[in-house]
């Protein structure tokens, strides 16, 4: 009860335009992305804005966060170092995941050839773990419950994602078979970046999570039943 007290007493109110208007972006970045994948004959096109709208989304949720930026930009840091270097651990040696490589859709990469990681995708580690701890947080439950929840929540994306990630050039399994221990590893890192959430000492209260977090959902869902 303290920890929400204060998360509410830190919490800045949001204008309902300004909100409105980030949500907007979100949705038009999302929709039009989704059509230009899923229909144009000319996907490659739209793909080369994935590392923008990544940027973007991760832009507008740090917008929206109150409270102090220094713990936040720690945990922002933290989250995105952490997650790089545990793919670049994962695709070097494949005793996390699986063997998978990395397409050119995350943009810049780092690495021998052939064991390249893009640098986006410490960001995105960022993103999902931000939106479900989020989102577990509003939940009445106890940490370890929270940690739990939302480290399965990753792994529902993750599970959206998989099935569209080879076809759109983000990254390509071994002999094109997703493994089971991918979806094992990733709650496993799931819950370790989940500990750091609940530890961080940020305002845990955003209003623009929801709907990003539904707009990467159904996003990958539907493109996924194309």
């Amino acid at each position: 009860m303290t920890e929400l007290v204060e998360d509410v007493a830190l919490a800045v109110p949001v204008g309902t335009n300004r909100l409105r208007v980030a949500q907007g972006v979100v949705v038009l970045f999302h929709a039009v992305g989704f059509a230009g994948m899923a229909f144009s004959d000319k996907p490659d096109f739209y793909l080369r804005f994935t590392p923008l709208t990544l940027l973007l989304t991760a832009g507008l949720l740090a917008a929206f966060q109150p409270g102090p930026r220094a713990a936040f930009g720690h945990f922002v840091l933290l989250t995105s170092v952490l997650g790089f270097f545990v793919e670049v651990f994962g695709v070097t040696t494949h005793q996390l995941f699986g063997h998978y490589t990395y397409g050119d859709t995350l943009g810049l990469k780092w690495g021998p050839q052939g064991y390249e990681v893009p640098y986006l995708i410490g960001l995105n580690w960022f993103i999902v773990t931000y939106l479900c701890g989020m989102l577990a947080h509003y939940l009445p439950l106890p940490t370890l419950a929270r940690i739990a929840v939302a480290a399965a929540l990753m792994v529902g994306l993750d599970v959206c994602m998989e099935p569209v990630a080879g076809r759109y050039e983000f990254w390509h399994w071994a002999a094109d078979v997703i493994p089971a221990r991918n979806f094992r590893d990733w709650f496993l890192v799931a819950l370790f970046m989940q500990w750091l959430f609940q530890r961080a000492r940020f305002v845990k209260r955003n209003p623009l999570v929801p709907l990003v977090f539904l707009a990467q959902l159904l996003f990958f869902f539907f493109l996924g039943l194309v």
